[in-house]
């Protein structure tokens, strides 16, 4: 082999049959002798720069934080120093709920007060007790500023119409504007605790009634909600760097509910972009589509995990994760945002029991820590994919493989490669300098880096 490679390459490989994790390989390894001329091909193209990454991130939920306030002090450290240190995946992305969500321990608003129009009784001493601590850890020993997205769930109950958090329900209409100031005083209270609030969304799932912390909002209703009342608002309170992001759904339908606010002069001016979900299917196209008829707005992926309990140890997990970060990248999403950072070995706590699973899964039972396949797939874009650097074309020719590529201000290239399937697969990996035979072994996902 041309020792120049391994000057020129840094590959690191998670492999389901080796057990190997984001370990560092050289390239010798994953070159292929493979005498045929008709392989899989991934040619990158650097000069068809597409959009700069924002990040990678998971969300502070309060379960997730009453797990990770019940650890020792070594504990609290090596769950910080896997998602956030330099020896991790590199957070530099958060998500955290406005009152309460499914993963709290019940339901909470920061303002219980029936007909407090003034919110003179709002209040966020209940996340001082866990979400706040364990967002200050992250803050503290990340490498990067962290960017947190706040997202309600349901306005209190004395907001709804149902008067209940859970069961879907809409905001009543005189309490718009209340509900507009709530999320100005929430940046604020906030910030007086050190934590800078990013952006913020309309409402988490707006199109679903659920049995747990939920709210009803056509697009007509989110639109006219920006428009007439939190636009306003946070022009009122000076806050109108906060990013606004809208739908915060699953994807099938975002192309009509982005549209619908988008196309509203008055309130687009106030909207940043489109956040999204992945609970109904894939429907990649949909990510595209938005990106196409609105090019000056942004992308999002704002929550995904593996439903139905914690999946432990299920190495289709990490594929799952993987192959929606591939196709929403490649479709002009700029940050992407798992859902909760730790949960229980039974995928809580919950307080409705919509179990679900996390990258990390603390065994309450023998106080142990364990990393999911996801962790690890994470990782492969999390840890070298940074933010600022700018999606590349890459043109596949596979049925099986899929593949993202970056490239950053030193001229690095980074490409992600993914085989799904049980075989090992050969493949030409190519750029304008050069052209490489390698292979990727079955179930399996490397990260190429070609210095500049």
């Amino acid at each position: 082999m041309n020792t120049n490679h391994n000057d020129q390459f840094s590959i690191f490989i998670t492999s389901k049959n080796s057990k190997e994790q984001i370990k560092k390989v050289q390239i010798g390894e994953l070159i292929s002798n493979e005498k045929s001329s008709d392989l899989d091909s991934l040619c990158i193209e650097k000069d068809q720069v597409k959009q700069e990454i924002l990040g990678f991130g998971g969300a502070f939920t309060e379960s997730s934080s009453s797990i990770y306030k019940s650890l020792n002090p070594e504990k609290k450290e090596e769950i910080i120093e896997a998602y956030f240190g330099h020896t991790g995946n590199q957070y530099n992305m958060g998500r955290t709920h406005i009152n309460s969500c499914d993963f709290s321990l019940e339901n909470y608003a920061h303002c219980e007060t029936p007909g407090d129009i003034s919110l003179s009784t709002f209040s966020i001493e209940r996340d001082k007790k866990m979400i706040i601590p364990f967002i200050k850890d992250a803050l503290k020993h990340s490498l990067d500023d962290i960017k947190i997205l706040a997202s309600p769930w349901s306005p209190p109950a004395w907001m709804k119409t149902n008067n209940e958090m859970n069961n879907g329900g809409k905001l009543i209409s005189k309490f718009q504007s209340s509900w507009a100031n709530y999320y100005c005083k929430y940046i604020e209270y906030y910030e007086k605790e050190n934590i800078p609030i990013w952006g913020i969304s309309i409402q988490n799932e707006p199109e679903a009634k659920q049995t747990w912390d939920s709210c009803l909002y056509s697009a007509e209703e989110e639109r006219d909600f920006i428009k007439h009342f939190l636009g306003p608002a946070l022009e009122h309170h000076g806050l109108l760097s906060k990013k606004v992001v809208i739908w915060d759904h699953n994807r099938d339908v975002m192309v009509e509910r982005a549209r619908k606010v988008l196309e509203d002069p008055i309130a687009s001016k106030y909207v940043w972009g489109t956040g999204f979900h992945w609970y109904n299917g894939d429907h990649f196209e949909a990510v595209q589509q938005v990106h196409d008829e609105f090019p000056d707005k942004n992308l999002i992926f704002t929550e995904g995990c593996q439903e139905n309990g914690p999946h432990i140890g299920s190495w289709k997990l990490g594929e799952r994760y993987a192959t929606s970060i591939i196709n929403d990248l490649n479709r002009w999403t700029r940050a992407w945002l798992d859902w909760n950072l730790i949960l229980n070995e039974t995928g809580g706590p919950n307080h409705v029991g919509n179990y679900c699973s996390a990258p990390i899964i603390v065994d309450t039972q023998s106080d142990t820590i364990l990393y999911q396949s996801s962790y690890y797939y994470i990782g492969h874009f999390s840890r070298f994919l940074k933010r600022g650097d700018q999606i590349v074309k890459s043109n596949l020719e596979s049925k099986t493989l899929l593949a993202l590529s970056s490239i950053n201000k030193s001229d690095e290239l980074t490409s992600v490669v993914m085989n799904k399937s049980d075989q090992n697969i050969d493949f030409t990996y190519s750029t304008d300098e050069i052209k490489l035979k390698l292979k990727i072994p079955s179930r399996s996902i490397i990260t190429i880096i070609k210095k500049a």
